[in-house]
């Protein structure tokens, strides 16, 4: 099942008021939804947004996608930084394994090819290399 965070319209004829919801991406705009996580209301001076962060963050960890309008909100309430830095977090490893250091250079060898042209075969031996200093 694809989730989405999208706007769910709420409100009387030319005074919307807006729900941010997690739904399938399936279902109508206005109809099913799993989680109400929010609200916008873009009539009054500056727009009123109210968003549960910790729903949010849940929703976005577990795969939701945001719409393009849902996301613009989240940048401006600075959730779509917060969530970038857990996922540069989370993919940090938490404790460094032993760096191996080579001491000795290994050479680079090249693989035999064959070629084959109208009644010629072309061989090329294998060749080893070392890298210099």
């Amino acid at each position: 099942m694809a989730v989405k965070l999208r706007l769910k319209r709420m409100g009387a004829k030319q005074r919307p008021f807006y729900r941010i919801v997690a739904a399938d991406s399936r279902s109508p705009r206005d109809g099913r939804f799993i989680e109400t996580v929010g609200t916008y209301d873009p009539i009054k001076k500056p727009a009123i947004i109210t968003i549960d962060e910790e729903k949010v963050m849940k929703w976005l960890n577990n795969g939701a996608e945001p719409t393009d309008t849902v996301r613009s909100i989240f940048k401006k309430e600075g959730i779509m930084a917060k969530f970038a830095a857990s996922k540069v977090k989370a993919s940090k490893p938490k404790a460094k394994k032993e760096e191996v250091k080579e001491t000795e250079e290994k050479p680079k060898t090249t693989a035999k090819k064959t070629t084959t042209t109208a009644k010629k075969t072309i061989t090329k031996k294998a060749t080893t290399k070392k890298e210099g200093k």
